[in-house]
């Protein structure tokens, strides 16, 4: 029964990767531009833009599952219309679809969203991934749409790059206060999707963190983790930035928490330092 991870060379996908070889899950993994490093796996080009090449993957793995864990950025022939493609061939070959989205699809103004709230994307990124959700569920009616947040890991997220170079001063920019979200550990991320994977659910999910933080605050506690100091991390305020986007946007998780096995950590806790 292969799980096949498209996205699989990115930090989510390579997590995937990861933890469904580990579980002994026959794994399959795409990459657009180079294989990622994951082991154990088979690797295989996937051009989420060639309905061609996507449907011949899906054709000759026939997997159980899928999870599409690509990033496509603003680009529409990836990120939207090349979701559609790859639910398209899944339901064509049978395969279970999961999905991931984002909380970009919300536009912020009403701060707290459950799994029931329509998307209102603000930006080319969030109407790609709302327009995917869309089609998604449209062509593969059984198929899990799962929303997250900001991914966190141990020190290889983007967002943790970005705190260690403002700290060290090798890095313009700041870390806004009002742009606040519910970061995820990519560990418990990539577990509860897997568990969707494998299980019966379908609709949409969200797998946010259980705590909401500005991004200053979740740079203070990358900072503590590290020994860097907190103090020379630069702040400032999105709204008053020339970086377009959502301000407050919290993931509601409660629901989707109920029905899995995983835990969704706060950062808090998967950021405490360790001694």
């Amino acid at each position: 029964m292969t799980v096949l991870i498209v996205g699989g060379s990115g930090f989510l996908g390579a997590e995937l990767g990861r933890q469904a070889a580990l579980a002994t899950h026959p794994t399959a993994m795409t990459y657009a531009t180079r294989p990622g490093s994951t082991a154990g796996v088979v690797w295989h080009s996937l051009d989420l833009r060639d309905q061609g090449n996507v449907d011949a993957i899906l054709a000759e793995l026939r997997p159980s599952a899928v999870v599409n864990a690509s990033s496509g950025g603003p680009d529409w022939a990836v990120t939207a219309e090349g979701a559609v493609r790859l639910a398209m061939a899944a339901a064509k070959s049978g395969s279970r679809l999961v999905h991931v989205s984002s909380d970009a699809v919300f536009s912020g103004l009403r701060v707290h969203y459950d799994e029931t709230c329509l998307p209102d994307p603000v930006t080319p990124y969030g109407a790609a991934k709302a327009a995917a959700e869309t089609g998604v569920l449209l062509v593969h009616p059984s198929a899990v749409v799962a929303r997250t947040s900001l991914i966190i890991g141990d020190g290889q997220s983007a967002h943790e790059r970005a705190v260690h170079e403002l700290a060290n001063g090798v890095r313009d920019g700041v870390l806004f206060t009002d742009d606040i979200r519910c970061p995820v550990h990519v560990a418990d991320l990539a577990a509860a999707l897997l568990e969707l994977a494998h299980g019966d659910e379908h609709g949409i999910r969200h797998l946010g963190g259980s705590e909401a933080l500005s991004r200053h605050e979740l740079g203070i506690l990358i900072a503590r983790r590290d020994g860097l100091d907190e103090r020379s991390l630069p702040t400032g305020l999105r709204a008053r930035s020339a970086h377009p986007g959502a301000l407050d946007v919290r993931l509601d998780s409660r629901a989707t928490q109920r029905g899995l096995r995983t835990t969704l950590r706060g950062a808090s806790r998967f950021l405490a330092p360790t001694f």
